[in-house]
């Protein structure tokens, strides 16, 4: 007799199948017409330069921390929205970020370790990348080791199927309405400029052009760009002879502070175009210091924060507090608890996990939380995922991906890597396709 609940049952059902399936899942050449079929060639550039952009295996996750991480992020877009928070999160935000601004922002991610106790939150991510690298791999899946009880987590699962291209096509067409909406009918959105430093150097370029590759298709013209290239004229933004009506900012500059930015800058505080995501959609979520803040369980008490969004927190968020640097020796003794992260961070750079520092490397943390501050977060370690790789047995750690809009998960992807911190330099390691392990009470 099973004596698990029908929660835990799908739990140890899902890690099972991460030690035991070691089928390969992906279709290499399904893979490479879904790629070809943007231009010739253009699967060598995406493949050949990026050997471990894609990893061959699925992931598989249960129902039940599917719908912890969906209630987790469901507490959180709570307290933000709330004006205590915001007025919280102003206080240390660059002035840039305290415009008022209509739209939520595209993409943002929230990633989790699954943790013992369950999902917990790492970080979150407001330009989170691999949205549509993750659509294309998952239809170059023959999926295998089980064949029913699963489905595709977030909304890309829901029962009317609807297409990731046209999910994400909506969601910047609603970030269009939401800004040009005040009043009258609303234009159609005609042009779109995808803006990122020397993007043709980027290492998800390939995703640039997969959603030109969607605007244009739809429409709409589409220019992947430098921002040097775009101009101010007469309160429109240009590049060239088309008049962009719409930033995709992938750009890591998220106040847009940097030389070469000042045009996006000026055009972003005149509104001569909608930028998506903006300075303040960083400020609100993804700025390290905030969870600090969704932490703090006497500070969202004393601001009105029910007591079960509060334990949803507390359960879901693992502790974070703002370095102190007079408190040196106090993180230093328990730095094999904890990992270091700058404010303002993004991509794991100069982020430590404490028990890998050594005294040097932790003192320049100290200095530096002087200038720019630090975060420190109590240790998480990763889940993992057993594959046979060039026919040797490894463990790969993982991490699950929220791509989230306007508060909804519109999709959940994986990524395998080896080492300190996601890098797309391990083989057998990348984005893989999750694959939701429904429980049986249905759920």
């Amino acid at each position: 007799m099973n004596m698990l609940s029908p929660s835990h049952d799908c739990i140890e059902q899902a890690k099972r199948l991460n030690i035991d399936c070691q089928c390969v899942s992906l279709d290499h050449e399904r893979l490479r017409l879904e790629l070809e079929n943007i231009s010739p060639g253009f699967y060598a550039e995406v493949i050949e330069s990026r050997p471990h952009l894609f990893a061959a295996s699925l992931v598989y996750v249960s129902a039940a921390h599917v719908r912890t991480m969906a209630v987790t992020i469901a507490a959180i877009e709570r307290v933000v929205a709330m004006p205590a928070y915001q007025a919280q999160v102003q206080a240390y935000a660059p002035e840039i970020a305290r415009r008022e601004n209509a739209t939520p922002g595209v993409f943002l991610g929230y990633d989790f370790h699954l943790g013992e106790s369950g999902p917990q939150l790492i970080e979150i991510n407001s330009n989170a990348g691999g949205g549509m690298l993750n659509a294309v791999l998952e239809r170059a899946q023959q999926y295998c080791c089980v064949d029913s009880g699963l489905h595709l987590p977030g909304l890309l699962g829901d029962p009317n199927h609807i297409e990731p291209e046209q999910l994400f096509l909506d969601m910047f067409r609603a970030e269009w309405r939401a800004a040009r909406g005040s009043g009258g009918q609303v234009p159609p959105l005609r042009s779109v400029a995808i803006v990122d430093d020397q993007p043709a150097a980027q290492y998800l370029h390939p995703e640039f052009v997969l959603f030109q590759r969607l605007f244009t298709h739809h429409c709409i013209r589409a220019v992947i760009c430098d921002p040097s290239e775009l101009e101010l004229r007469h309160g429109e933004l240009w590049h060239g002879e088309t008049r962009i009506d719409l930033v995709y900012n992938r750009l890591t500059d998220f106040s847009l502070e940097e030389s070469g930015h000042e045009t996006l800058r000026l055009a972003y505080l005149a509104d001569a175009a909608v930028v998506t995501p903006h300075p303040r959609t960083h400020a609100l979520y993804a700025d390290k210091r905030n969870l600090a803040i969704l932490c703090d369980d006497g500070l969202l008490a004393g601001w009105g924060v029910d007591e079960q969004t509060r334990r949803i927190l507390a359960a879901g968020i693992p502790r974070t507090e703002r370095v102190d640097a007079a408190r040196a020796e106090d993180y230093w003794l328990r730095r094999k608890q904890l990992f270091f992260k700058p404010a303002a961070g993004y991509g794991s750079k100069a982020a430590y996990r404490g028990d890998k520092l050594t005294r040097r490397v932790f003192e320049e943390i100290m200095a530096g939380a002087n200038l720019s501050e630090y975060v420190a977060q109590a240790l998480v370690p990763p889940s993992s995922r057993h594959l046979e790789v060039a026919g040797k047995a490894v463990q790969l750690k993982l991490d699950l991906r929220n791509y989230v809009y306007d508060g909804h998960v519109q999709l959940i992807a994986a990524r395998l890597y080896q080492g300190q911190t996601t890098n797309f330099r391990t083989p057998g390691g990348g984005f893989a396709p999750v694959l939701e392990v429904l429980c049986k009470d249905g759920a």
